[in-house]
């Protein structure tokens, strides 16, 4: 009788697969409520409002289309070129590296051909040339801007790439980061906007990294 009580008093053990399972209903649990949560931010990042002059606009790079900038790549340009016309800033940084090594311009020096096609001096285009990444976009701009006696800055990009690229500003220590931001009537946002949720959850696990001296 003392057996049996045993017995039923004893608590059940659960598998190791349950808990494989549990462990795992877990984790996609937790990564549906963290993507929504980027999504919602994402679309709610809007344009700054732009009263006073910033020193440079930084346009952020995007792929070439062989020898010219992307359909994409146009869009972020036309707002920069927008821009600088109602004299929002008087200088523009064009961000971007190589995107292949069979082409025979950087993001760069695309961007600039096109701004100074479009009227832009070529004395008020610089050009940024290594950058790989946004993170990179933004770091060496930032160098440049020092290098130059620059400390205000609007961030030239799409509207679902703002959150993230202003995040990275903050964390850079620009100076009041503005954003000067443009929607796409070319990107696929069913592709673009889930892609930068990964792309922003990526930048959130290098920032810690970075901030524990690990990268």
């Amino acid at each position: 009788m003392s057996e049996q009580r045993a017995l039923l008093s004893s608590p059940k053990k659960r598998s190791p697969l349950k808990l494989a399972f549990y462990g795992l209903a877990v984790i996609v649990i937790l990564g549906c409520l963290w993507s929504g949560y980027v999504w919602w931010k994402m679309d709610r990042t809007q344009s700054s409002n732009l009263d006073a002059p910033s020193d440079v606009g930084i346009v952020l790079g995007a792929s070439m289309w062989g020898d010219s900038p992307s359909p994409g790549l146009k869009e972020r340009l036309d707002e920069a070129l927008r821009l600088y016309q109602e004299k929002k800033f008087s200088q523009i940084i064009v961000s971007g590296g190589l995107d292949r090594p069979e082409y025979k311009y950087t993001e760069a020096e695309g961007m600039r051909m096109y701004l100074v096609a479009h009227g832009i001096p070529e004395t008020s285009v610089v050009l940024e040339n290594k950058a790989r990444s946004t993170y990179e976009n933004l770091l060496f701009s930032q160098e440049i801007m020092k290098e130059r006696g620059w400390t205000s800055a609007v961030i030239v990009t799409h509207q679902y790439h703002g959150m993230r690229s202003k995040n990275i500003a903050v964390f850079l220590k620009y100076n009041h980061p503005q954003l000067g931001l443009t929607e796409s009537r070319t990107l696929q946002m069913k592709y673009h906007k889930p892609r930068e949720v990964l792309a922003y959850t990526k930048w959130k696990v290098d920032e810690l990294l970075i901030r524990l001296g690990w990268k």
